[in-house]
């Protein structure tokens, strides 16, 4: 059963439905559903359909194409002796069919674009002379290895400039799919288990399909991550691996981000023992920001060149936080699940929850219609104040700025006088520092609700976990 995709379906059959043919780009991360999504919006039908080999060299991807041709209609295919030649005899077989629409789906097509194959000069040849010339032609390209298919396929300065007709960048579940992903497999979890599974896993489609019924969300994340032979125990190498051909230095750069909550610049991170040139440490970040593991933000009142990268996928932090330090504990989460250590954790899990659900908080403001601006801002401490850090600022065109706190508690939050002082000092040392002349509300964004008294009084405005599961 597909879950969510709405917009995604209306462009792959939009295309279908195109008086002239179409070349339609899915792209997204490892595990994200795209082969899912085009298999079942086609419900499984494809004049030619054809996966590529992982790690295998050219006459290995060519054998595997000679035999997708084999099964699906060119029974004598001979095995072709290069892409030009593979390309050619797909050619004949599109031709060949009686079908109003000749869908074509070529799945993981960045593993058949081996060292000097000639791959992409052949597809190009493939687009160009054939399939654009026709009006009956659907080409599906789809990847794991993001960079790539932006790069080599939407961003082609060559011959397949400008040649993608549809662009699909699969994103992650939102907490809302997730809920209803899990109510079609009969999984019985409430908001605060879906809220915890999602600040482990994230919105990946695969990972929650994991989950088995009639054990605790707790016995699943052990039997999953922490058990011996849990199925995602190795999945943080496979994830990279996957994404990038030579994955080392986005492991590095991304080991180097986990280390500061809030992000680093660029010269931070070299400082903090980056090695790569400028150039290449463009192209990484660029990247990973592509494949949504990290965030690119400016903090209020800075230039572009001031700009931060943060981590922020749910899966690497919670691996960089536990599974890759796990000492071989195969009940390490039930172990430590509600301690002083799970809250310390789940309080900054929390925070990137709101921040990749900004869209679900501005409804709840009721401020979905208004123009705004996102960006997180601290400012260092000095000799007579302390810093200050705030995770969310949004920035409105109606002459208000909201200052969003999050707050991650098992009850509903007290606000003290010690706390309500804190957020009135953060309100105005932002008001001193970047001498706005708008509004500044203060929001609370918590996992529990809060209790109403004399403090809370000082909240212009309050959102709940709840509020996070809309769609």
């Amino acid at each position: 059963m597909l879950i969510g995709r709405r917009e995604e379906q209306e462009d792959l059959r939009a295309a279908y439905d195109s008086e002239y043919s179409e070349f339609v780009a899915v792209y997204g991360r490892r595990r994200i559903g795209k082969t899912f999504l085009v298999r079942e919006t086609f419900d499984y039908r494809f004049t030619f359909s054809h996966t590529g080999l992982s790690n295998k060299n050219t006459r290995a991807q060519l054998q595997n194409f000679q035999s997708s041709l084999r099964s699906q209609g060119m029974s004598k295919a001979p095995l072709p002796s290069n892409w030009l030649e593979a390309f050619d005899m797909l050619t004949e077989l599109l031709k060949a069919s009686t079908e109003k629409k000749k869908v074509v789906f070529i799945d993981e097509l960045p593993w058949m674009d081996a060292p000097r194959s000639g791959f992409l000069s052949a597809l190009e040849h493939f687009w160009n002379g054939f399939a654009s010339a026709r009006k009956d032609i659907l080409l599906i390209v789809c990847g794991s290895a993001t960079s790539w298919i932006i790069n080599k396929i939407i961003n082609h300065h060559g011959g397949l400039h400008n040649r993608v007709t549809y662009s699909i960048h699969l994103q992650p579940f939102t907490l809302h799919e997730c809920k209803k992903y899990m109510e079609s497999l009969k999984i019985d979890m409430n908001n605060r288990q879906l809220l915890e599974c999602y600040m482990i896993m994230g919105g990946v489609p695969f990972y929650w399909s994991k989950l088995k019924r009639g054990k605790s969300l707790s016995q699943n994340i052990d039997r999953l991550f922490f058990a011996r032979d849990g199925e995602l125990r190795d999945e943080f190498s496979k994830l990279y691996a996957s994404l990038y051909h030579h994955p080392e230095p986005y492991i590095h750069t991304i080991t180097i981000l986990s280390k500061k909550k809030v992000g680093m610049s660029r010269s931070e991170i070299i400082a903090n023992g980056n090695k790569e040139g400028n150039g290449k440490l463009t192209t990484i970040l660029k990247d990973l920001e592509s494949c949504g593991f990290i965030r690119k933000y400016q903090c209020f009142g800075k230039k572009s060149k001031d700009a931060i990268y943060q981590l922020i996928d749910n899966y690497t932090l919670f691996y960089f936080k536990f599974i890759d330090n796990a000492a071989n504990d195969e009940h390490l989460w039930t172990k430590i699940h509600e301690s002083g250590q799970f809250f310390s954790w789940a309080g900054l899990a929390f925070e990137r929850v709101c921040l990749l659900h900004s869209r679900q908080i501005k409804e709840r403001l009721g401020i979905s219609g208004v123009l705004t601006s996102e960006y997180s801002w601290f400012l260092a401490a000095s000799d007579n104040r302390p810093g200050v850090q705030i995770d969310l600022v949004i920035d409105r065109n109606d002459e208000v700025v909201n200052l969003c706190e999050m707050k991650y508690t098992k009850a509903p939050f007290t606000i003290d006088s010690a706390y309500d002082h804190a957020l009135l000092q953060k309100r105005a040392s932002f008001i001193e520092a970047t001498k706005t002349n708008k509004s500044v509300h203060l929001t609370l964004v918590s996992s529990s609700g809060v209790i109403r008294n004399s403090y809370s009084d000082d909240l212009q405005s309050h959102v709940t976990a709840e509020d996070l599961f809309k769609e």
